[in-house]
């Protein structure tokens, strides 16, 4: 029988690395966008606070037009089904106006254990999520609630990513969440345990190429020496 609070060495191995080093990893398996989740920043415990990380497991929420039907699949509400560790990734139908993410909701993850939530769409009480220093990152900010136009209709259940230039981006339950200053990545189950095993040898390489350019090295030549070849995107 799993143990469902057992440590996961994935979230532990990540812990070390930064999302731009995870992008890096997937892009070296040709995974589209490098798990990038374009245009969303974090606006708690405090804005672009370099010194906030979240890594953990998509407990993904999906909120729809009240106006169309909806494959309703969870009793009572969605918050109290969070599970310890988890992201809380909510999405909203493109175009939303209405926050779909307040200080309540922040206060009951947070007691649940939640290592932070992404709101692909706008949230509220930035003050309340400011006072318990818990993680958010969204695309905006609104002061009205979503019972007007919105209902949550699914939990745990595929989402896309509502970005127009990123509409072929898939989150699905249980992929790996990263976020931090730089931003959001999306690192699928499937592919975690490569990336793990390929970041330690990259990110040690940028390393010596960090301190050669501080004794004055260039570019080039360290590169050459300490990234054998590699090219393109790692060349930053």
């Amino acid at each position: 029988m799993s143990n469902e609070n057992a440590p996961d060495p994935v979230i532990d191995a990540l812990q070390g690395y930064k999302t731009c080093d995870i992008s890096d990893a997937l892009l070296k398996l040709k995974h589209p966008h490098g798990g990038f989740l374009s245009g969303l920043t974090m606006y708690s415990p405090n804005y672009q606070d370099d010194s906030t990380k979240i890594v953990g497991r998509a407990f993904t929420v999906k909120y729809y037009p009240r106006s169309e039907e909806a494959a309703v699949n969870l009793e009572g509400h969605y918050i109290d089904q969070v599970a310890p560790g988890s992201v809380v990734f909510i999405s909203a139908p493109q175009g939303t106006v209405n926050a779909l993410y307040g200080g309540l909701m922040s206060c009951r993850a947070q007691y649940l254990g939640a290592a932070g939530t992404v709101v692909d769409g706008r949230v509220r009480d930035l003050r309340e999520h400011r006072q318990l220093a818990y993680p958010v990152f969204a695309r905006g900010t609104s002061t009205v609630s979503p019972q007007e136009k919105l209902r949550v209709g699914e939990v745990n259940c595929r989402v896309s990513l509502q970005s127009p230039e990123q509409l072929d981006t898939i989150i699905s339950p249980g992929d790996y969440l990263i976020g931090d200053i730089d931003g959001v990545v999306c690192l699928p189950q499937a592919l975690a345990e490569q990336v793990v095993a390929l970041m330690p040898s990259r990110v040690a390489a940028d390393e010596r190429i960090m301190g050669a350019l501080k004794n004055g090295g260039s570019f080039t030549n360290a590169s050459k020496e300490h990234r054998a070849g590699t090219k393109s995107a790692e060349d930053l």
